[in-house]
């Protein structure tokens, strides 16, 4: 790993261009193994935040400072998740955090706001439908406004990430599509079976459905009114259903009357893939174009499955959603276990699925994380050198933990290597 931080740290290689230098460092990197994963996919502690620089916290309440500037233009950003990891859980360890990827020099924060039907801020929305204004174990915080304040006062933005988006429970949790089927049963999304659309172990809404679209309109909308966040991010569940889905009695019907047949027992047929599938992408049009009544300057990003299996198995069109302009940036999940693997997903996003215009909207998302896996730093350096080495500007990492892995392994090599120097977002 030496001769790759070496690499990415020799001015004169700099100098060179990142193409010259992402050359030398694939080559140095030889045939290393990429191990990205194969996929489709308590307020009251005292921990005192990591200082800055200048030896004190900053204040919150202050303007977001800027960086020490070399005129690199990037996305450097990472997943914040609320499963295998107690950031979220107290202010002081979202400070120590957002202190921690500043010092690293990343630049935007991709934080959770939804998942398993509950949501990671007060949600007027919420309250008044189910209940529940805010996941039970955030009770009396709120962990997104605390993330905005300590990641703005450090120059990070902030991006509010619906994770769970159409998908309303896990069955791991119980079964029968939680609270929000419980209340709203024609919300289901249901198999050709009849049966709540399972799939993986998520249970499913009615993505379809007018009803559950508004409901989840209201919670973006509800975010991008009452929040100082930067954008707001779908991603694999959002806009998406499996294609096993959509045989409610409903959208048969709509089917019937649109296409003059009811739809066939082959729930990958390719025309009635399509359908749904344009449904979904109407969806994420009026999405984007009412976040963008709220406030012109908030990013719509997505993080879907990799085109063209986020097609067929999820309905997710995402070829269509840049061609039509409907994303602001995008970052499909390049998730794979061999770096040739993770070099043939990029050139097909270059080459087949990404004009020259629409590139600069790219910024795949790398796994660094899931589980006890970590990927190991060579096989990370080499993925980004591959990125700049094909004009793509930037990566998304999942998840945060992996920099904190091994002794912050990984979040060392990058600041050494292809992060050394402070980047600002190219579309700002």
């Amino acid at each position: 790993m030496a001769a790759v931080i070496s690499a990415f740290s020799d001015p004169a290689a700099r100098r060179g261009g990142w193409g010259a230098l992402a050359c030398a460092v694939v080559m140095c990197l030889g045939l290393a193994g990429c191990a990205l994963l194969e996929a489709p996919a308590g307020g009251g502690e005292t921990l005192p935040p990591r200082t800055n620089p200048g030896g004190r916290a900053p204040d919150p309440s202050a303007p977001a400072p800027e960086p020490e500037w070399t005129g690199l233009r990037e996305v450097r950003g990472v997943w914040l998740t609320n499963v295998d990891s107690t950031v979220l859980d107290s202010r002081a360890r979202i400070a120590e955090a957002m202190q921690f990827l500043a010092d690293h020099h990343f630049n935007i924060v991709y934080v959770v706001v939804w998942n398993k039907a509950l949501t990671l801020y007060p949600s007027e929305v919420m309250a008044k439908r189910f209940g529940i204004p805010i996941d039970p174990r955030h009770a009396g915080r709120d962990p997104l406004q605390e993330v905005i304040e300590e990641a703005h006062a450090r120059g990070i933005e902030v991006v509010a990430w619906f994770e769970y988006g159409f998908s309303c429970w896990h069955e791991s949790l119980g079964p029968g599509g939680g609270h929000i089927v419980a209340k709203y049963p024609h919300w289901a999304a249901r198999d050709r079976d009849g049966k709540l659309a399972t799939k993986n172990g998520f249970e499913w809404l009615d993505a379809l459905h007018p009803e559950v679209q508004d409901f989840m309109l209201s919670l973006v909308l509800e975010v991008a009114r009452k929040y100082k966040v930067d954008g707001v991010q779908g991603d694999d569940r959002l806009p998406a259903m499996p294609s096993l889905a959509g045989y409610d009695e409903r959208t048969q019907d709509l089917y019937l009357r649109e296409t003059g047949t009811l739809p066939p027992a082959d729930y990958k047929n390719l025309e009635w893939v399509q359908w749904r599938a344009d449904k979904l992408t109407e969806f994420l049009a009026r999405l984007h174009r009412e976040v963008k009544a709220v406030n012109p300057r908030l990013t719509v990003s997505m993080s879907p499955s990799y085109y063209d299996w986020s097609l067929t198995e999820y309905l997710q069109d995402s070829k269509t959603w840049t061609d039509r302009g409907l994303v602001d940036t995008i970052h499909p999940q390049a998730y794979r276990r061999t770096f040739e693997a993770y070099k043939s997903i990029v050139d097909d996003l270059v080459n087949n699925q990404f004009t020259a215009a629409q590139l600069p909207l790219l910024s795949p998302g790398v796994l660094a994380k899931s589980g006890p896996y970590v990927v190991d730093a060579d096989t990370l350096l080499k993925c980004i050198a591959y990125n700049r080495k094909n004009g793509i500007a930037g990566e998304v990492l999942f998840f945060y933990e992996a920099l904190r892995a091994d002794g912050d392994v990984l979040a060392r090599a990058l600041k050494e290597g292809p992060y050394r120097e402070p980047a600002r977002l190219p579309y700002r």
